[in-house]
């Protein structure tokens, strides 16, 4: 058995840490020693290890106590998720640093080819059977021919920036197979309508607290920050939803025409209020 200053030389994380852990259910200590004090055996060792790993991707400890907890996944199966989420992050990495070895080559033209031109051809492809009639006319309308927008579609997504974006979407999805699949299959609109009206009730329950005093930091405000982040998940088909809403934090506070649309429907101060609400919550 370890005392808590011994788990915390063996793993590098602080007497305090543990301490926090133990109050908030993450890791118990198994069990005490006569003066009182915490002690942990081999296999509480093991489990703070793979919350270790997942604390490497920056998911919050509400997400990790969740999945420790969830009866339906075992040892193996927890391996096997983090072992998906490391090689995810290797070949991100890999990527970065290729492309900072071409700088320092004085090849300043960063490779951001995320989907190469066949996947795109093929996300373009199942994008436009996807469409209804009406969808179809009007990009007709707009770009001459279904035809004219291929061309558009093939340009942009050449583009740096759409690259990136494409990246990011990724590293939401957790694999490149993942975004992949959910770009060739968009979700149908029974459940798109289904899943914005679950969002709209979110963002009235918000308005609501909020004018009833609750702040950032209390349970009816988290509460609610935690469902639309669920919403966003389903809606966008994502696996780690932390840095796509903080990403939607910034667009609410730095944007005056989502800022003005979003206060408008709920309420004068909401959006503001919400991307705060929203750094509270992940600052975890």
């Amino acid at each position: 058995m370890r005392t808590v200053k011994e788990l915390a030389e063996i793993t590098g994380i602080s007497v305090r840490t543990l301490h926090y852990y133990d109050e908030i259910g993450l890791l118990k200590p198994t069990g005490r020693s006569e003066a009182g004090y915490r002690l942990y055996d081999d296999k509480a060792l093991e489990v703070l290890r793979q919350i270790l790993f997942f604390r490497e991707f920056d998911i919050s400890l509400r997400e990790i106590k969740s999945v420790m907890e969830n009866p339906a996944l075992d040892k193996k199966q927890i391996l096997q998720m983090q072992r998906t989420m490391l090689t995810a992050k290797k070949e991100r990495l890999e990527r970065l640093i290729a492309s900072i070895d071409d700088i320092l080559k004085g090849e300043n033209n960063m490779d951001f080819e995320v989907f190469s031109k066949t996947e795109v051809e093929e996300i373009f492809d199942s994008m436009i059977q996807h469409m209804n009639e009406e969808q179809k006319n009007t990009l007709e309308e707009q770009f001459g021919s279904i035809d004219g927008f291929h061309r558009q579609f093939m340009e942009d997504a050449a583009k740096e920036e759409t690259q990136k974006s494409w990246a990011k979407l990724i590293e939401w999805h957790g694999s490149k197979e993942d975004a992949l699949e959910t770009a060739k299959n968009p979700i149908g609109e029974e459940m798109l309508h289904a899943l914005r009206l679950r969002q709209e009730a979110v963002m009235d329950k918000l308005a609501k607290r909020k004018d009833e005093g609750f702040t950032f930091d209390s349970f009816e405000i988290r509460e609610v920050v935690a469902e639309y982040g669920f919403v966003q998940k389903q809606l966008f088909r994502i696996k780690y939803e932390k840095d796509f809403m903080l990403q939607l934090a910034d667009i609410y506070q730095n944007n005056k025409e989502v800022q003005a649309e979003c206060d408008g429907q709920y309420g004068e101060g909401v959006t503001e209020f919400f991307a705060e609400a929203i750094r509270h919550f992940y600052a975890e």
